[in-house]
């Protein structure tokens, strides 16, 4: 059987780039606002191209969620780009008092998210945003398996009115899904169908599931990959679902297993499904920086531990 996992590999970030460009110029009303790393971030084609939608505020990213607030009250539609790291810890305060509560058509685009952010040092390594970002009010919170899911996420937020938080990984990856790809708020999407146990993805995590489950099937585990591009709203049916269908549940993400895509389905099953389940994730460790296959493995979250908690979850049936 042909793999889900295309040989082709794009980034997350160039993707992003190109489409707020041109939704840039297309619509009056977006603005993309920087934290000094519009090259990082490839919002540099915004401002060399179209830079009168560019507003650079500098290392200030308290500052720059503030006047982003104060661009939506006017009806514009501001993009906030900056560090997933800077975006969930430097400016949560202004996020929360005058986005969330408010519930302004704000979009937070954090990107450099998870273990894998090159070498540029722990302090710019997050693995804390969506357990931040899932407790405050009105949020919507996505995590994309690849460029295409990046693009019809965009699309969504540039129709959605309310605040919007996406995390973007910085280096390549599979592309998983086809153009056609319909991208639905607060729905998973069912990848690959089993029946001895269900991995639930999110983010970067989805095309490591594959690869563990595709692996696992080869050993004789029938395995469903369930990816969760939206951590909030939840998908709660189908996570129930799965777990009365294959009866154990393994969670994967890039982000600790403390108030991430773990915790989510934990509650739901708690309340309404309880099965034997695993979390892979960051566990309570603070990060640090070295080559990105050293940190998948030390920190626990390659295809192969997820591969290991599918195992071990499957013993507790």
């Amino acid at each position: 059987m042909a793999s889900l996992l295309s040989d082709k590999k794009e980034t997350m970030r160039d993707i992003f780039g190109e489409t707020i460009l041109q939704l840039s110029k297309d619509d009056e009303k977006v603005y993309v606002v920087d934290g000094d790393l519009a090259n990082s971030t490839k919002i540099d084609g915004v401002a060399l191209k179209n830079p009168d939608k560019f507003l650079q505020m500098g290392i200030a990213e308290q500052n720059m969620l503030s006047v982003c607030s104060g661009l939506a009250t006017t009806g514009l539609q501001p993009w906030a780009v900056t560090f997933a790291a800077f975006l969930s810890k430097r400016a949560i305060d202004q996020i929360q008092v005058q986005i969330a509560q408010p519930n302004l058509n704000v979009n937070m685009i954090g990107a450099y998210s998870g273990l894998l952010t090159g070498l540029t040092g722990k302090t710019h390594q997050s693995l804390e945003d969506i357990a931040i970002f899932r407790t405050l009010a009105n949020m919507t919170v996505l995590a994309p398996a690849d460029s295409t899911e990046v693009k019809k996420m965009m699309e969504f937020a540039h129709q959605f009115d309310g605040p919007v938080y996406m995390r973007l990984a910085r280096d390549p990856y599979p592309v998983i899904f086809e153009d056609d790809y319909e991208f639905e708020i607060g729905k998973a999407v069912s990848l690959k169908e089993g029946t001895d146990v269900t991995i639930i993805s999110t983010g970067t995590q989805t095309s490591r599931s594959i690869e563990a489950a595709e692996s696992l099937e080869k050993e004789g585990l029938s395995v469903a990959v369930l990816h969760m591009p939206t951590i909030k709203p939840l998908d709660k049916k189908a996570i129930v679902k799965a777990a009365e269908k294959t009866g154990v549940i393994v969670t994967a993400e890039e982000h600790s297993i403390y108030g991430g895509l773990g915790s989510a389905v934990a509650e739901v099953l708690v309340e309404e499904k309880p099965v034997p389940m695993l979390r892979v994730g960051v566990k309570d460790r603070n990060t640090e920086s070295a080559p990105n296959e050293a940190l998948l493995e030390d920190f626990e979250v390659s295809a192969a531990h997820i591969a290991k908690a599918v195992k071990e979850v499957v013993k507790r049936k």
